[in-house]
């Protein structure tokens, strides 16, 4: 095969990645295909909206939990957001799960339960835009619409010996899914997921596996990037350091052992979830004394741990007392019944390991 551009190319880079995925796609559960030979809208929006910004081992077990929950539209529609919340749980970014209940209610109200197939009337969903819409598109109704994440963006990059352009890598995802929905053997949606199964498991960040990637012999990346193994040259960004965010929180029983849990106000981090009282504080950690004035009494240190998100790290200290703090407007409740409140990964372990 050439690595020269033009048509001649772009079919043999439809053609054999869509029968490479055809053969080597990994089995998730939001890829069954039903019993009309295509899979779910339903299943595969929720599944798109838990896969942005998260990685496919940490959705699968919770987005099977989600659909035990909520198995179609309708009842995801009706249910409270507490619900959706709590069955959301451990995946972060709770937004996205309010965008989905929301999504979920327009399909219902305004396209009589059905997921369109239209990607304009996709993108009228609350939470989705033109990535989530063309997946959904393509995917499930074999539209050829062009989807660019990060790993088609690399696989596209590194594949024309391009720059990291996102603006370019639409244009050029646009370009072969067309041309792979009129390529025999290949297709939009094997095309389009077989272009991320390839950068997520083979054209990977740090790591390329070139000696088995399907496009080896049309890889300008391969050729240009040489001793680095086809990664993306650096590009002299400097990361710096995120910023902290101290966390004091305090586990409080009543007399039947019951602990002692509040929900956060409808704005900022971890908006709407529920967690023991906390004192928060940007910068440097309180003063011992300051968390035993706060507490309104003596406190024991119970542990510490560290919690990364995507744009700041939060440092916990946990503590037991006896008191509820004075501004508290929390309630005691059972540890059965914390395990099913909506709850971060982080304070599900406060409140459910270290207490």
């Amino acid at each position: 095969m050439t690595r020269r551009a033009g048509p001649g190319r772009d079919r043999a880079i439809a053609g054999r990645l869509s029968r490479w995925f055809r053969a080597h796609a990994r089995d998730l559960p939001w890829r069954e295909v039903g019993a009309g030979g295509r899979r779910d809208a339903y299943r595969a929006l929720v599944s798109e909206f838990m896969l942005q910004q998260t990685q496919v081992s940490r959705v699968t077990p919770i987005y099977e939990r989600f659909i035990r929950r909520f198995p179609t539209v309708e009842r995801l529609a009706r249910a409270r957001e507490s619900s959706v919340l709590a069955a959301w749980s451990g995946l972060g970014y709770y937004r996205r799960a309010r965008h989905l209940h929301n999504a979920a209610k327009k399909v219902v109200r305004d396209f009589g339960g059905e997921v369109p197939s239209d990607p304009e009337a996709l993108r009228s969903l609350p939470g989705v835009g033109r990535y989530t819409a063309g997946a959904v598109a393509s995917l499930v109704f074999g539209r050829a619409e062009p989807i660019v994440d990060g790993n088609v963006a690399r696989v596209l990059a590194r594949l024309d010996g391009a720059g990291d352009d996102r603006t370019a890598a639409w244009d050029r995802a646009e370009t072969l899914v067309r041309i792979a929905a009129r390529t025999p053997g290949a297709g939009a949606a094997s095309f389009n997921e077989g272009l991320m199964e390839l950068g997520a498991t083979v054209c990977t960040p740090r790591a390329p596996r070139c000696g088995v990637c399907p496009l080896a012999g049309v890889c300008a990346g391969r050729e240009a990037f040489g001793s680095q193994r086809g990664a993306a040259p650096r590009t002299g960004v400097v990361r710096r350091g995120k910023p902290v965010l101290h966390v004091d929180a305090l586990l409080v029983r009543d007399a039947r052992g019951r602990l002692l849990v509040e929900r956060r106000g409808d704005g900022g981090l971890w908006a709407g979830l529920w967690q023991p009282p906390t004192l928060e504080r940007p910068g440097r950690a309180p003063a011992a004394r300051s968390v035993r004035d706060w507490a309104g009494g003596p406190v024991v240190r119970a542990g510490a741990f560290e919690h990364v998100l995507s744009h700041r790290r939060v440092r916990f200290r946990v503590w037991r007392g006896e008191l509820a703090p004075a501004e508290s407007r929390g309630v005691f409740k059972t540890r059965g019944q914390i395990g099913r409140l909506a709850l971060s990964s982080a304070h599900r372990r406060i409140l459910l390991e270290m207490s």
